[in-house]
């Protein structure tokens, strides 16, 4: 199937061209904005499906709407029809194409295009009225505030907010190019598509998310970042990071026994670190009455000793490194490790609570 991308080179047109490939779909012809009608022309002749992306939304003058948004899809869609084939047709329009303002009468003129294209020729064509779109290479400081306030935050560059409670609707745009690309296999139909999920946010809490992103470095506790909404907004904060900006450094605490350090902390599933220890070199003595940990050595050979605290019964566990198992805590009962190796242990360690030390809930008991 040959494609053509108008647009191409824009936020969603680049993410667009990714998605495809990876589908397999590798004959994709991008008309681009240093291009002409007559280019235009030459490449609609061989297409089989069209996703006309190109459009403006920030011209320096007025007039720019209508030959950017209508003229260009009247110039697309007679090209289409000289070809005397059916050709499927999206078009990314606005939900400010309800709206009375030069814009989003550009875009309203512009789907009429598309739909008449249809109603004359048969020709399925597809509107979106896309909400607000976010996601990696969109540009900043230009058209999105999500863009913009990734890029100043995570550069500790100043943000303009006139009203935090101002709503905001978001669309993904992984789950853009997907549905987009659902298209290919459909029968077609034609007619107005929408984005699912839609996000309802605010200005203001968007901000302050994309600041704890940042302050997340600090102190090691981070967001709900796995599913929905905070899953998308993280990883496209994380697209603005330069090179420089792909590490960071942790503190660790270390004493004769060895080394302790805290990798990652959450608001409601506990924490992540790791200890070492030398050979020989015993950790822990202490029981916890609500805390539970789970332990995985990476590499040595430890012998864990656990004893209950009432009847004093006492079991011992010996791991090393080559059997991926975890050692796990019970509350009630008093736990060490020693390095019974002749190398230095390392052990990760997850705690399902993050530490406090003011409610440690950490008792010194010896296992003697």
């Amino acid at each position: 199937m040959n494609i053509l991308i108008t647009g191409a080179n824009g936020f969603i047109g680049k993410n667009l061209r990714v998605f495809l490939t990876e589908r397999g779909y590798t004959d994709v012809v991008c008309f681009e904005r240093n291009q002409n009608h007559a280019d235009l022309a030459r490449m609609v002749q061989h297409t089989d499906f069209v996703f006309h992306l190109a459009g403006v939304n920030r011209p320096l003058h007025e007039d720019e709407f209508q030959q950017g948004n209508t003229h260009l899809t009247e110039v697309l869609v007679k090209l289409l029809v000289s070809t005397g084939r059916k050709i499927p047709l999206v078009l990314t329009s606005s939900i400010q194409a309800v709206r009375d303002n030069p814009y989003g009468k550009s875009k309203a003129a512009a789907e009429n295009v598309a739909f008449s294209y249809m109603q004359d020729t048969g020709s399925p064509a597809y509107v979106y009225r896309l909400p607000n779109v976010f996601g990696k290479w969109c540009k900043p400081n230009y058209n999105s505030a999500v863009a913009t306030f990734c890029y100043n935050i995570i550069n500790s560059l100043p943000i303009t907010i006139n009203d935090a409670g101002a709503a905001l609707s978001l669309v993904y745009i992984d789950d853009v190019c997907n549905d987009f690309i659902s298209l290919l296999g459909m029968e077609p139909t034609g007619g107005y598509r929408d984005i699912s999920p839609v996000y309802q946010t605010t200005v203001g809490d968007v901000a302050n998310t994309l600041r704890k992103f940042k302050q997340s470095r600090s102190t090691l506790v981070t967001e709900e970042v796995g599913v929905g909404f905070l899953r998308a907004l993280y990883s496209t904060y994380l697209s603005y990071f330069s090179p420089a900006d792909f590490s960071y450094t942790v503190p660790g605490y270390t004493d004769p026994r060895g080394t302790f350090v805290e990798m990652l902390k959450t608001p409601s599933s506990g924490q992540f670190s790791f200890f070492t220890a030398h050979p020989g070199v015993t950790r822990g003595g202490h029981y916890h009455h609500t805390k539970n940990e789970k332990f995985l050595v990476i590499k040595g050979t430890a012998k864990y000793r656990f004893k209950h605290i009432l009847t004093e019964e006492s079991y011992d566990i010996t791991v090393s490194s080559d059997e991926y198992r975890i050692i796990e805590t019970v509350p009630g009962w008093t736990h060490d490790v020693t390095n019974i190796g002749s190398d230095e242990l390392i052990v990760m360690l997850w705690a399902n609570e993050i530490f406090d030390r003011n409610q440690p809930d950490t008792v010194a008991s010896s296992l003697v």
